[in-house]
């Protein structure tokens, strides 16, 4: 894309719409990249103080508009709040499986049986609010609906449109929302994530044998291994004392932040070896032994890359964070949406990707040892086109992120 293009009517964008709010313990920002948005087709979908101030800019545009609740969704409705009998919803799904309805948990609206003209192959997500006795009561307002948020819009390229087709427009404020919310508690209520069986495994064997041989491989593709380099290199100072967790081959540090003295702990002795970053290598199953092998306030900031969904035991896991962290330090964790299926715990598999930070935050704040909690999420990009997974995957992995600060 040419950079001195001004935006016009039958432009193609590169852009990125950020969407920042808070719910009531925690800070959130999602990004969803749009790498040809059609100006013609899809501008008068936009808020309209970005319909009139796009046109004529240029590439490197960028700006934040602050929206009160229930503009840029719709607003909440109480005749979205529904309550049924409990033996209207669906709990048997096909192959066997079995649906425990959880309050605070998010479900497709088909499953709630009872409302009208809402239809059973209907998989937009309601919340499940409150269970009482043989009730059950669901909202069906989108997650955001009650909370004022800010959207930037950064412009990384134009080009102009090589001719109009036609197509289904598509509505960018629409798809940068589908997914934010769901990872803030509703309000004035616990998430119920942790029932006996949030944390079985299908493999429960010892985690020593499973990663017994190495895999020298990376989980994510490049592009979201290059953003979450990018992030680290936001959130980590320059000579920190780092101590990677559940460390492999790559610690997914950028070559700014290679000042840090980083120790890395990790079940694999030659996946470690192979991580140049790293000064100091230990060999520590955490699911057999909660406890690190540290000093109290032993670390500026404790880093954990596509690793949280394999802990059995969090929250001993968060506390000993917390006692190994200096005051003010970070603890990080960064996953996506790919895992070893076998290792990973059984509530993982069951949520919605932008549910897992919900999950995830909840660690931090049932520790109540962290404060400034954040969760950050980033999508949208193309798979690099020399990627393996290219012909199965279009989408390069999206990345998501939940930290806290050492109280």
């Amino acid at each position: 894309m040419l950079s001195n293009v001004k935006i016009h009517s039958k432009s193609m964008l590169n852009m990125a719409l950020t969407v920042e709010w808070k719910s009531e313990h925690v800070t959130h920002k999602d990004v969803r990249v749009f790498e040809r948005y059609n100006v013609w087709r899809d501008l008068d979908l936009m808020p309209m103080e970005i319909q009139k101030e796009l046109p004529g800019k240029s590439t490197g545009f960028k700006n934040t508009y602050s929206f009160d609740n229930g503009e840029l969704v719709a607003p909440w409705q109480s005749s979205q709040f529904h309550t049924i009998q409990s033996d209207q919803f669906k709990t048997n799904l096909k192959h066997n499986a079995i649906v425990h309805p959880h309050v605070g948990r998010f479900y497709p609206q088909g499953f709630v049986g009872g409302v009208r003209d809402v239809y059973s192959d209907n998989m937009h997500p309601c919340r499940l609010v409150s269970i009482d006795q043989n009730k059950m009561a669901f909202d069906f307002n989108h997650p955001l609906a009650k909370y004022p948020m800010t959207l930037g819009i950064e412009v990384f390229g134009v080009a102009d449109n090589m001719g109009e087709h036609g197509g289904r427009c598509n509505d960018a404020i629409a798809d940068a929302l589908n997914g934010p919310g769901m990872q803030a508690r509703y309000p004035k209520v616990v998430t119920d994530f942790f029932d006996n069986e949030a944390f079985r495994r299908v493999d429960d064997a010892a985690d020593g044998l499973f990663y017994a041989s190495p895999r020298m491989v990376e989980h994510l593709d490049r592009f979201a291994l290059e953003h979450v380099a990018n992030l680290y290199g936001q959130l980590l100072p320059e000579n920190s004392t780092v101590l990677d967790l559940m460390a492999s081959c790559n610690s997914h540090l950028p070559e700014s932040l290679h000042s840090c003295h980083v120790t890395g702990l990790g079940l694999n002795q030659q996946e470690l070896e192979s991580n140049k970053v790293l000064q100091e290598r230990i060999i520590h199953d955490l699911n057999d032994d909660t406890s690190l092998p540290f000093e109290n306030a032993s670390f500026d900031v404790v880093i954990c890359t596509v690793s949280v969904e394999y802990l059995v035991k969090p929250f001993d896991i968060f506390n000993e964070v917390a006692r190994i962290l200096k005051p003010g330090g970070k603890f990080i964790n960064v996953f996506s949406n790919r895992w070893f299926p076998p290792k990973a715990i059984a509530i993982w598999n069951e949520l919605h990707d932008f549910e897992r930070m919900g999950l995830v935050a909840e660690y931090y704040l049932q520790s109540k040892q962290f404060t400034d909690i954040n969760t950050y999420s980033f999508r949208g990009l193309s798979r690099p086109v020399d990627d393996a997974h290219i012909m199965q995957i279009a989408d390069s992995d999206p990345v998501y992120a939940v930290w806290g600060t050492k109280g």
